[in-house]
C-alpha cells in the first residue's frame, strides 16, 4: 500500500458526516441519499489534513453486513467505493482487522465483476472510481498480507482477466493492469494458478495483440520479467518432467508440445521472460529422445525466424549455435523442422545470411530427399525484395542445381522456387533494373539447360516454364470465357516477353525453347493421332475396323505415356479419357492444336478444357494438364507473327546487331523452316514487308516465309504482276540471303517458268565478269534454281557448271595471306570471304542439282562428278589436291560443305550405294581437327538420322565421338542414341542399333588411326565400350555377342589386312561384352535367330580350312588379352576381392607345400583356348580363292535372315558365361573355370551346338562354290 507522510502543522480536518447508515426503519432511497454524500465527503478529503478519528463512525457502519450484502446494487456501489477512500485516507494503515479486509476486498472484486460491464451499466461511474482508487492508491496490496492471500490472489487474477474481455475502455484496462502488476510485485511467493492463468492467456488461439486479455498478460509480464523469470522457468520446467516419464505415443508429447508453443508466445512478446527458459530449451537440444529435439528444434527455429530474432541471438549465443549443429543432426525429421524453420531465418536476419545460407547449401545436398525438397520450398515461400537484397545468386544457382536431383519431389520443389522468384522479378527485369537482372535474368536459362538434361527432369521443368516464365495471358472472368465475345489479349506484351526472356539465354537454351515450342514436328503429331483416334473408338463403339481402331489407339497411348513422368498413370489416364468421349473436350483439343488458331483462342479453349476435365474427370488432370501443354503451340503460334515482323519494322536495317532483333530474326526463320502454315494468315503483311526495300532483313524475312508458306500450300492465290517483277529484282541483287529466297519463292511460283528461265539466262551470262559480292548471291540463287526448277537450270547447265567447276572450285585460291589467319582453322560465318562463299554455294549447286534429278534414269550420271569431287574434298582435307596450300579455315569450311552434301545425297538411295565405299572417310568427319567442322557435321548428321532418312549404317558414326576432347559434343551424340534407344519402334531399333554392331566393328577395323599395337586397341575399346554403355541390355546381349562372333566367320570385301583388323575387333567385342555380362550378371545365351551380314562389306571365306585356322587363330596381343583380363577385375566389390585375395594366398601357400600340391594352372588363354605363339605369317584368307563372283556375297548367309522384331528375352541358361563359337569343345578350359559347376556345362553344351552349326554354314558355302 502506498504510505504518504502526514504534515505535523497542517490544520487537520474533520468528517461533517454524522448520519447513520444502519438502522432497521432505513429506506433504500434514504439510504443512497446518505451514501452518496459520504462517498462526496470522502472523495474530497485529503489524505494529508484528515482528523482519521472523524472518520471512526463510518468506518464501523460501512462494513456491516446489512451494507455489504444489501439488495440494492446502488448501495453496494456506494458503500464500496466509500470504503475504498477509507482505504485511502487511512493509508498507510489499515482501519480494519484482517477477518475485515478479507471480506471488504472480496466485497471489492464481486462489485466489480458485475458492475464493470459496459459504460452504459449503471453506477457505471462508481464502479470506475472503486477501480481507479485500487489501482492508484495500491490499496490492493493489503490482500497480499491476508492469510489466504493466494486465495483471494488466485480469484482476483481470475475475474479480472475474464472482465478485461469485455473490451471495456482503455483506462480500465490500466488500472487493472497496475492492480494485478501491484499484487504481484508485493506478494511473497506467487500462486502456480495465478501464473497458470497468465499463461493462459497466451495459449489461446486468438492470442494477438488487439485481444484485451492477451494485451493485459502482455504488460503484466514485461513489467514483473524480473519476477516472474524464474517462475515462468519453474512452470515450464514442471511440464517437461510431468510429461517425460512415460513417453509411448504421440499424444504423450503433447503436452511438452504446448509447453513449447507456450514459449514461443512469450518469445514474441515478452522474451524477458525467457531468460531462464532458453538454456534449458538448449539442453533439450542434446537430448536423445528423437521427438523432443524435434520439437525444440522447431520452436527454437521459429523464435530465431521472429521479428525479434536478432535479439535473441544476440543473448543467446550459444543456444543459436547447438541449434545450428542440429543440420547435422542423425534424425532426419529433426534436419527436416530446422530447415523448415528457416524462412524467417531468411526474411529476418540479413546480418547471419552467410551463416544461414552456408546451412541451408549444406543441406541442399543432404541425404534424405525430404530435407533437400524443404531447403528449395524455403526460397518459394519469400518475396521479392527478400530474395534480391538477403539471398545470394550463388545459393539461387544452388536451389536451381537440384532441378536436376533424382527425386522428382526435390526436382519440384526446386524448380518452383526459381521459377516464382523469375515471375516475381520479371517486371524490374523488363524494365532494366540492373539488380533484378543480375540477380534473376540467368534463372530461365537455367530451367531449359535442365529441361533437357534427362527425360525425369522434363516435365517439371516445363511446368515451370508454362507457369512462370512463359505463361498464358491471364483472362478476366475465367468463368465465362467459353462464351465471351468481348475478352481481348495482349499480343504484343506476351510475344515481348518471350523476346525479353531469350536476351537472357545462351544457344544451347534458344534451342530448348525452340525445340519445347512444337513448331518443329513431324504433323500430324502424335497428338493428333490421339485426337482422331479418340473419335474412331467413340468410347468403345466403333461401327467398322473395331480391331484395328483399338489396336491403334493403344499403340498411340503407349507412345505418349513413354514421355510421361508416370508412364503407368499417362497410360490409364489417356485410356480414360477416350473412353469418356466428350465431343466438347475433343473440339476444345481441336482449337488448341489448330495452326491457324490465335493467341486468344488457345488461352480460352485450354482454360475450358483444365475447367472441364477437373469437374468431370479430377483423377485424370494431372495428365492432361501435361498433354494440353505439350500439344499445344505455348510460345509461337499464328498470333506472334504480326508482333515479329512489327518489331522489324520499327528497326532499321542497321539494327541487325541488336540482340532482340537478331531474336525476331531467329523466331520468323523457325517457323518458315519448320511451320510455314502460322504464315498462311499474313500473307498481305508479308507481300508488304517485301515492299519495304530499306529493311534488308525486313525483306529477306518476307521473302522466306512466303516461299516457305507457297510451297507447303498449293491453294494460295498467286502474287499480283507488280508483286513478282519484285521478287525477280530481289533475286538479281546483290544481296546474297535475300537473293536465295527471292529465287526459291520464283521457283515456287505457278506459272513463273519463263522467268525462271530468264533469271538462269540473266546469271550464267554475268557469272564469268561478276564481282565476288554478286557472285555469291547469283551462285545461292543457283543453289535454289538447281534444287526446285531444274528443267530451267538444265537449259544452262553445261555453261553454268563448267564455269563453277573449272573457274570456281578448281582455280587456286585468291585469298592474300593476310586476309586469313593460317594459324585458325575456322572462319565464322559472318567473316567468310565472298570467293569462298561463293565455292561453298557452288558445292551445294551440285548437291541439289543431283537431288533433283534423283528419280531420273540417268541419275548416277548426273551425279557421278559431283560425288567424286565430294568425296575427293573429305579425303584430302577439303582440298581437290593432296598438296594444296589452300588456307586451314578454308579447307575445313570446305569439307564439312562436301560431308554434308554427301549425307544428303546418302538420303537417296541409289547414291548411297554410289558413296558406300567411302564411308569411313564420311564417317570420321565427326572427328576432324576443327571443332566446328565435328559439331556441325554431328548436329546435321542427326537432324537426317532422327526421321531415318539414312540408311541404318549411318548411326555408327555417333559412337565415334566417345574420344572427342569436347563434351557438349559427346553429349549431344549420347542425347540422339539415348532417345532412339527409348523412343524406336523394336523392330527398328533392332535395324537401326542393334544390327549395326557388326558394321561398327568393320569401321573401326577400316579406322585410318587403327592398328594391332596394344595402346591402339585400348582406345579401340572405348568406342566398342561406349556402343555397349549405351545399347546393350540382358535382352540383346546374346545378339550382340552373336555378331561379334560372326565377324569371324567372313573375310573383309577389301583387303586381307582388313579382315585382321575386323578379327581383332570381333574379339575384342567379345571379351568386353563377356566382361560386361559377368559384372552384370547376364546369362550369355547362344542366339536363337538367324542374322543375316551385309554383304556390301563382307565376303564369304573360300573353305571350311579357311575358316577353322581362322576361328583358331587369336588376333589380340598377348598384352590387350591381359589388359582385358585385368579390367574385368575391377567390376567386383572390394569385399568380395579382398575374401578372394585371402583365399588365393592360402591356395598358393597349399600348393608350394610338398604334401597335396595340385597341378599348376596354364597360362591365360582367350575365348576358351590356351594362348598360341602367333604364327610367323598369318593365314591369307584370299589365298585359295580362284575367282571372285558376284554371288560370293550372298553364299555365306543363304538361309539366314534380319529378325524383324526385337528377340525375345531366350530361356535363362544356367551358365554365366559363354565361350567363342567355332572354338573345339574338348580344348582344355580356363584357370578361371576349372572349378565350373554343372551349370557351366550345361552352357558349354548350348555353345557346342552353336559352334557345330556355323561349321555347318561355312562346310555349305564351300560345296556351293565348288559346284559353282
Amino acid at each position: 500500500m502506498v504510505a504518504q507522510t502526514r504534515t505535523a502543522n497542517t490544520t487537520q480536518k474533520k468528517l461533517s458526516f454524522n448520519e447513520k447508515l444502519v438502522g432497521k426503519n432505513l429506506g433504500t432511497d434514504a439510504l443512497l441519499k446518505k451514501l452518496k454524500a459520504l462517498h462526496t465527503e470522502l472523495a474530497g478529503l485529503d489524505q494529508e489534513i484528515v482528523d482519521v478519528n472523524s472518520l471512526s463512525s463510518v468506518r464501523t457502519q460501512l462494513i456491516h453486513t446489512s451494507l455489504l450484502l444489501h439488495k440494492e446494487r446502488g448501495v453496494k456501489a456506494y458503500v464500496a467505493c466509500c470504503l475504498a477512500d477509507l482505504l485511502r485516507l487511512y493509508a498507510p494503515d489499515a482501519p480494519y482487522t484482517v477477518t475485515e479486509l478479507r471480506d471488504i476486498f472480496q466485497f471489492f472484486f464481486r462489485q466489480l465483476s458485475a458492475g464493470l460491464k459496459s459504460t452504459e451499466s449503471t453506477y457505471y461511474n462508481e464502479y470506475f472510481h472503486l477501480l481507479e482508487s485500487l489501482s492508484v492508491v495500491k490499496s490492493v496490496v493489503l490482500v497480499c498480507d491476508l492469510p489466504n492471500a493466494e486465495e483471494l490472489m488466485i480469484e482476483v487474477f481470475r475475474d479480472f482477466f475474464a472482465l478485461v474481455r469485455r473490451d471495456l475502455a482503455k483506462k480500465i484496462e490500466l488500472f487493472i493492469a497496475d492492480i494485478l502488476i501491484a499484487l504481484i510485485d508485493e506478494c511473497q511467493s506467487l500462486p502456480s494458478e495465478v501464473l497458470e492463468v497468465i499463461m493462459g492467456q497466451f495459449m489461446d488461439k486468438n492470442a494477438r495483440m488487439d485481444q484485451p486479455a492477451y494485451r493485459l498478460a502482455v504488460q503484466i509480464c514485461n513489467t514483473t520479467a524480473d519476477k516472474l523469470q524464474r517462475h515462468v522457468c519453474q512452470y515450464f520446467t514442471d511440464i517437461i518432467i510431468t510429461n517425460s516419464r512415460d513417453l509411448q505415443s504421440e499424444s504423450d508429447f503433447e503436452e511438452i508440445r504446448t509447453a513449447h508453443e507456450l514459449v514461443k508466445q512469450l518469445a514474441r512478446s515478452c522474451p524477458s521472460l525467457l531468460h531462464s527458459v532458453i538454456p534449458q530449451l538448449e539442453e533439450e537440444l542434446r537430448v536423445e529422445e528423437v521427438q523432443v529435439r524435434l520439437i525444440v528444434t522447431q520452436t527454437l527455429g521459429e523464435m530465431f525466424g521472429d521479428k525479434g530474432g536478432s535479439d535473441l541471438i544476440r543473448k543467446y549465443p550459444s543456444t543459436w549455435s547447438v541449434w545450428l549443429m542440429r543440420k547435422g543432426d542423425k534424425a532426419a525429421l529433426v534436419r527436416l523442422k530446422l530447415v523448415e524453420s528457416a524462412r524467417g531465418l531468411v526474411l529476418n536476419l540479413p546480418e547471419h545470411r552467410e551463416t544461414i545460407e552456408g546451412v541451408l547449401r549444406l543441406k541442399l545436398l543432404d541425404p534424405d530427399d525430404k530435407v533437400r525438397a524443404a531447403v528449395c520450398k524455403v526460397y518459394s515461400q519469400i518475396d521479392y525484395e527478400t530474395a534480391l537484397h538477403h539471398v545470394s545468386t550463388s545459393q539461387l544457382r544452388a536451389v536451381a542445381g537440384r532441378g536436376m536431383d533424382k527425386k522428382h519431389t526435390v526436382r519440384v520443389e526446386a524448380l518452383n522456387a526459381i521459377g516464382k522468384l523469375y515471375a516475381l522479378a520479371y517486371p524490374e527485369i523488363e524494365n532494366g533494373d540492373p539488380s533484378a537482372i543480375e540477380h534473376f535474368s540467368w534463372i530461365p536459362n537455367q530451367v531449359f539447360h535442365i529441361a533437357n538434361v534427362t527425360l525425369e527432369s522434363k516435365p517439371a521443368a516445363e511446368q515451370v516454364i508454362a507457369d512462370h516464365i512463359f505463361p498464358f495471358p491471364s483472362l478476366p472472368n475465367v468463368a465465362s470465357t467459353s462464351t465471351s465475345k468481348n475478352i481481348e489479349v495482349d499480343e504484343v506484351a506476351w510475344m515481348d516477353r518471350l523476346l525479353n526472356v531469350m536476351q537472357y539465354l545462351d544457344d544451347t537454351a534458344i534451342n530448348a525453347v525452340l525445340s519445347m515450342s512444337g513448331v518443329k514436328v513431324n504433323r500430324p503429331t502424335a497428338y493428333e493421332h490421339f485426337l482422331q483416334t479418340c473419335i474412331q473408338n467413340n468410347g468403345g463403339v466403333i461401327d467398322e475396323d473395331e480391331e484395328a481402331v483399338k489396336r491403334k489407339l493403344g499403340s498411340i497411348i503407349r507412345h505418349l505415356s513413354k514421355h510421361f513422368p508416370d508412364p503407368h498413370k499417362a497410360t490409364e489416364d489417356l485410356q480414360a479419357f477416350a473412353k469418356a468421349n466428350e465431343n466438347r473436350l475433343y473440339k476444345l483439343l481441336k482449337t488448341c492444336m489448330d495452326l491457324q488458331s490465335d493467341l486468344k483462342s488457345i488461352v480460352k479453349a485450354s482454360n475450358e478444357f483444365l475447367r472441364r476435365v477437373e469437374q468431370s474427370h479430377e483423377s485424370i488432370l494431372s495428365t492432361m494438364t501435361i498433354f494440353l501443354r505439350r500439344c499445344t503451340l505455348r510460345i509461337l503460334n499464328q498470333s506472334s507473327i504480326s508482333p515479329l515482323l512489327k518489331r522489324l519494322q520499327k528497326s532499321s536495317s542497321s539494327s541487325v546487331a541488336s540482340p532482340m532483333t537478331k531474336h525476331v530474326h531467329q523466331l520468323l526463320t523457325y517457323v518458315s523452316k519448320h511451320c510455314p502454315a502460322l504464315h498462311k494468315a499474313h500473307i498481305g503483311e508479308l507481300t508488304k514487308a517485301i515492299a519495304d526495300e530499306k529493311n534488308t532483313m525486313l525483306v529477306e524475312l518476307g521473302m522466306q516465309a512466303l516461299a516457305a508458306v507457297v510451297r507447303t500450300d498449293e491453294s494460295l492465290p498467286s502474287l499480283d504482276r507488280r508483286t513478282v517483277d519484285r521478287i525477280m529484282k530481289f533475286a538479281l541483287g546483290e544481296n546474297a540471303r535475300v537473293a536465295k529466297f527471292a529465287s526459291r519463292l520464283l521457283a515456287s511460283l505457278k506459272g513463273c517458268h519463263e522467268q525462271c528461265k530468264n533469271i538462269i539466262e540473266s546469271v550464267a551470262q554475268r557469272l564469268p565478269d561478276a564481282e565476288p559480292e554478286v557472285l555469291v548471291a547469283h551462285t545461292a540463287l543457283l543453289v535454289q534454281m538447281a534444287r526446285f526448277r531444274s528443267e530451267a537450270f538444265e537449259h544452262r547447265s553445261d555453261d553454268i557448271m563448267a564455269f563453277l567447276v573449272k573457274k570456281l572450285l578448281l582455280s587456286p585460291s585468291q585469298d592474300d595471306d593476310g586476309d586469313m589467319d593460317v594459324d585458325n582453322d575456322w572462319v565464322n560465318d559472318d567473316d567468310i570471304p565472298p570467293i569462298l562463299r561463293a565455292r561453298i554455294q557452288a558445292l551445294k549447286v551440285c548437291r541439289n542439282r543431283c537431288l533433283a534429278h534423283a528419280s531420273s534414269p540417268n541419275a548416277i550420271d548426273i551425279a557421278t562428278p559431283a560425288l567424286k569431287m565430294f568425296t575427293t574434298l573429305t579425303q584430302h582435307s577439303g582440298s581437290f589436291k593432296v598438296d594444296a596450300r589452300d588456307s586451314p579455315s578454308i579447307k575445313s569450311r570446305m569439307r564439312l560443305q562436301a560431308a554434308i552434301s554427301l549425307l544428303h545425297l546418302s538420303t537417296i538411295e541409289a547414291y548411297a550405294t554410289v558413296i558406300n565405299p567411302h564411308f569411313v572417310w564420311l564417317a570420321v568427319t565427326v572427328q576432324d581437327p576443327c571443332y566446328h567442322v565435328r559439331m556441325i557435321f554431328l548436329t546435321k548428321l542427326i537432324s537426317l538420322l532422327s526421321p531415318r532418312k539414312l540408311p541404318p549404317r549411318f548411326n555408327t558414326v555417333p559412337f565415334l565421338t566417345v574420344l572427342d576432347p569436347e563434351d557438349d559434343i559427346r553429349n549431344r551424340a549420347t542425347a540422339y542414341v539415348s532417345l532412339a534407344n527409348r523412343t524406336l519402334p523394336p523392330a527398328a531399333r533392332v535395324e537401326y542399333l542393334e544390327m549395326i554392331f557388326i558394321r561398327l566393328l568393320h569401321l573401326l577395323a577400316h579406322h585410318p588411326d587403327f592398328s594391332i599395337a596394344h595402346e591402339n586397341l585400348q582406345d579401340m575399346a572405348k568406342y566398342v565400350e561406349f556402343y555397349l554403355d549405351q545399347i546393350i541390355s540382358s535382352e540383346n546381349i546374346s545378339l550382340l555377342y552373336h555378331l561379334a562372333m560372326k565377324a569371324k566367320t567372313v573375310r573383309d570385301a577389301e583387303s586381307h589386312t582388313y579382315s585382321e583388323h575386323l578379327y581383332a575387333m570381333s574379339e575384342l567385342a567379345q571379351e568386353l561384352i563377356k566382361a560386361r555380362a559377368q559384372a552384370r550378371s547376364w546369362a550369355l545365351q547362344s542366339f536363337p535367330g538367324k542374322v543375316k551380314l551385309p554383304s556390301d562389306i563382307f565376303r564369304s571365306l573360300p573353305n571350311p580350312e579357311a575358316a577353322v585356322k581362322i576361328l583358331k587363330t587369336v588376333y589380340l596381343p598377348q598384352e590387350t588379352i591381359e589388359w582385358l583380363a585385368e579390367a574385368a577385375k575391377p567390376h567386383k566389390t572390394a569385399a568380395t576381392t579382398a575374401v578372394k585375395e585371402k583365399r588365393r594366398e592360402a591356395r598358393e601357400a597349399r600348393e608350394r607345400s610338398p604334401q597335396g600340391a595340385k597341378r599348376k594352372a596354364s597360362r591365360l588363354r582367350v575365348n576358351g583356348a590356351a594362348k598360341r605363339a602367333k604364327p610367323s605369317t598369318r593365314w591369307n584368307s584370299d589365298q585359295s580363292e580362284t575367282a571372285e563372283s558376284s554371288s560370293d556375297s550372298e553364299d555365306h548367309s543363304e538361309g539366314e535372315s534380319l529378325p524383324s522384331e526385337r528377340h525375345t528375352s531366350p530361356k535363362t541358361s544356367k551358365s554365366g558365361l559363354s565361350e567363342d563359337e567355332g572354338q573345339d569343345s574338348d580344348k582344355e578350359v580356363t584357370p578361371a573355370r576349372e572349378n565350373t559347376s554343372r551349370a557351366g556345362r550345361a552352357g558349354r553344351k548350348a555353345r557346342t551346338r552353336a559352334k557345330a552349326k556355323i561349321s555347318q554354314q561355312i562346310r555349305k558355302g564351300a560345296v556351293r562354290l565348288k559346284k559353282s
